[in-house]
């Protein structure tokens, strides 16, 4: 932590404490004086802030500002339990665009692009802050919005989009359907800015090589304003961060302890500078490490590397913890294995079992292959699954997140 960064942690620090009923209960309860922080050591004193405190704080105690102050509300796209809901002031909003335009420029957009954006707009902030950062940037917006594929592909061809930003999932959709339709030669496309959920080697190939664009990977938080926290550049070696809006730590997720420089672990993340509703020490539950020295892309703003899983992603199967991240590692190692899978867990007679469905690749050996993936991930991850391989397109697709993870035991 700078200098800088540090006088804007505890200048948040107080604001906090005086403004946010939230952390003004929060730091009584765990007995924490604002004076005991005396260096970027000590913030490690500092109470962590959870899901559950936000949730606990539905609707509007998260506030620290005046209603007044309040121009707009958004809400996490979670679909189970009590929703959070973010306030934003004017000057957060105004934040959030400028970080989306640095996203925008390091991805590359120039103002002649067309940014087709099709994910969700309403409540979640995807869509609409994708919008303000090309806005900001002075591109051309295209507010598609979430699925009818029809509409997307034509737009995207009459309009002729140089620019696509979706979830990787939906990515992989429309490549498959231009191939499908054989319309590659009526698309326009030089750039995919995704996010939303975690992709793997597999997967980033086959976009890439499908749609003919350079990828982008892009990060965000709800919580943390959206989209737009840290962003790929050309290099492609980790997502670079904007140290002035946010200030990174990396923890045990067991023990709430920092790790050591370079080492995985859950990503933990303070606002120095949101007005609306400031986060302090908030636990993420996205599995990162932080990548030291300088990119050659030439950026200053440091790096995270892409997110492997989420703590909350665990699968527990046989005694043993599996990550949907190890299942990628997997299939990346064997030739003829595509990039989609799922996960179908069930348990007869007080036994657990997993099947892993995948696609292949065209010419290649079901039989041979299923014996491949089994071989591997006992090898790899240490229990005998279940393997079935599919053709390509006979999994699920999905124009939002797609779903891998089946599990039948409850």
């Amino acid at each position: 932590m700078n200098k800088v960064q540090f006088l804007e942690f505890k200048k948040l620090l107080r604001k906090a404490e005086q403004e946010s009923s939230l952390y003004k209960n929060k730091f009584k309860e765990a007995s924490f004086v604002i004076e005991d922080v005396q260096s970027s050591e000590d913030i490690s004193k500092i109470p962590f802030t959870t899901k559950a405190d936000l949730r606990g704080a539905y609707p509007l105690n998260l506030q620290a500002v005046s209603d007044e102050q309040i121009v707009r509300i958004h809400s996490s796209s979670g679909t189970t339990g009590t929703p959070v809901i973010i306030p934003y002031t004017a000057q957060d909003l105004e934040d959030w665009a400028n970080m989306m335009k640095r996203c925008m420029e390091v991805a590359g957009v120039i103002k002649t692009d067309r940014v087709q954006i099709t994910p969700g707009y309403g409540l979640w902030t995807a869509g609409i802050g994708f919008q303000a950062g090309v806005e900001k940037l002075g591109a051309m917006a295209v507010p598609m919005g979430p699925g009818n594929t029809e509409k997307q592909l034509q737009m995207m061809m009459d309009l002729k989009s140089t620019t696509i930003i979706a979830t990787s999932s939906y990515a992989l959709l429309l490549a498959e359907e231009i191939r499908k339709r054989g319309l590659k030669e009526n698309i326009h496309l030089t750039k995919a800015i995704l996010g939303s959920e975690r992709w793997g080697d597999k997967m980033r190939e086959r976009i890439k090589e499908e749609l003919g664009v350079e990828l982008y990977d892009i990060y965000g938080l709800t919580e943390i304003y959206g989209p737009g926290i840290s962003i790929s550049c050309g290099c492609n070696s980790g997502l670079h961060y904007w140290d002035d809006y946010f200030y990174f730590e990396i923890i045990d997720s067991h023990t709430g302890e920092n790790v050591k420089d370079g080492e995985f672990g859950e990503l933990v993340i303070t606002t120095l500078k949101k007005e609306g509703a400031p986060l302090i020490r908030y636990r993420t539950r996205d599995i990162t490490r932080l990548i030291t020295g300088e990119c050659n892309c030439g950026l200053r703003y440091p790096r995270h590397a892409p997110i492997v899983g989420r703590t909350d992603d665990m699968i527990k199967i046989k005694g043993v913890n599996i990550y949907p991240g190890q299942i990628e590692d997997v299939l990346k190692t064997i030739d003829g294995t595509s990039s989609e899978y799922q996960i179908v867990l069930d348990r007869n007679d007080a036994k657990d079992s997993m099947l892993l469905r995948f696609e292949k690749q065209k010419g290649h050996d079901k039989a041979s292959l299923e014996l491949a993936v089994k071989k591997h991930f006992k090898t790899k991850i240490g229990i005998i699954i279940n393997t079935q391989a599919l053709g390509i397109g006979e999994l699920p697709r999905s124009e939002k997140k797609t779903v891998r993870v089946v599990d039948n035991r409850y």
